[in-house]
């Protein structure tokens, strides 16, 4: 779905996070991002891609990598989320969707035999610098670890 390439600049955003916090990539300077783009929280299949995350979050952190998901919830939803499954990650709520089409994440779907508009589950995984080092557009929710990590 999306334009962006390995090697391509990660875009630049803003937005804010669960707890209000404005998250910019430029906080990221420095560090490898994986930036996790769902549908819905709270539904079965993101649970599964967030807690296995979660599972190994200290294992992201010991590669040196930080992780942030991208949804279009509200902040209320993203953080009732978090403290229901202890998500150690903050959770951008881009309700206006400028973080979702800056990564060309949102487009037409299909469930069910309807058509609809919605977000892609994508991870982008960003360099120190800035730039796209691997794209995963096949998430495997309950073992999306062993994708990013390798």
């Amino acid at each position: 779905m999306t334009a962006l390439k390995i090697g391509d600049k990660a875009p630049q955003f803003e937005a804010k996070d669960n707890a209000g916090n404005t998250i910019k990539l430029v906080d990221y300077a420095g560090k490898k991002l994986v930036l996790f783009f769902y549908p819905k929280a709270s539904t079965p299949g993101c649970t599964n891609e967030a807690c296995d995350l979660r599972d190994n979050y200290q294992a992201f952190l010991a590669k040196g990598y930080d992780v942030l998901g991208v949804s279009a919830d509200t902040a209320k939803k993203q953080q009732n989320w978090i403290d229901k499954h202890a998500l150690p990650f903050p959770l951008l709520a881009d309700e206006d969707k400028t973080v979702i089409e800056a990564f060309n994440v949102w487009g037409p779907k299909k469930f069910m035999g309807k058509e609809y508009d919605g977000i892609h589950r994508t991870t982008f995984v960003i360099s120190e610098k800035g730039l796209i080092e691997d794209i995963i557009l096949k998430v495997k929710t309950k073992a999306h670890t062993a994708q990013i990590l390798g």
